[in-house]
């Protein structure tokens, strides 16, 4: 599995689009409030969840297969919002797609759909929330009003935002 820190600082860096499987178009909901700080650390967020037209901004797909192959192909990372056991069909499609990350948002495990997606080729991580290890890892914790203990105005150079 894929959660030492300097791994994930990596495919944090190197995973540029998200699709978040599961997205949520209420903004009291955790997957809506982790699509909006990754859309704003600079991002590119594409919505999967076959209740809405549009989430944030973003034309919202039903499923990973139903995004256009154009867009599919850009698709780094899937984020999986969705309970333990429906875990495996979106492994599949974030396999057919061509993704390079399967990532399980926290509370999610599903180590079938984790040995078939590696089995694939894609990198693994499972309970974790990408907004906390970006956050944790990349210094914006203080997005959410954390005291990370630092005074400063100035940004890390390294910081790609």
């Amino acid at each position: 599995m894929s959660d030492d820190i300097n791994t994930l600082r990596r495919i944090l860096k190197e995973s540029r689009v998200l699709a978040i499987v599961g997205l949520s178009a209420s903004w009291h909901r955790p997957s809506y409030f982790a699509a909006k700080y990754m859309l704003e650390h600079g991002y590119r967020v594409i919505p999967v969840n076959p209740q809405y037209q549009e989430v944030l901004g973003q034309k919202c797909y039903a499923s990973l297969r139903d995004i256009p192959r154009s867009i599919a192909a850009q698709v780094d990372l899937v984020d999986v919002f969705r309970k333990t056991a429906d875990v495996m069909p979106v492994a599949e499609d974030a396999i057919a797609i061509g993704a390079r990350v399967l990532w399980q948002q926290l509370g999610v495990r599903n180590e079938e759909a984790a040995a078939k997606a590696r089995a694939a080729g894609l990198e693994i991580v499972m309970d974790r929330c990408v907004k906390i290890e970006h956050g944790r890892l990349f210094g914006g914790l203080n997005w959410v009003g954390v005291n990370t203990r630092v005074i400063s105005a100035k940004r890390p150079r390294w910081l790609p935002y």
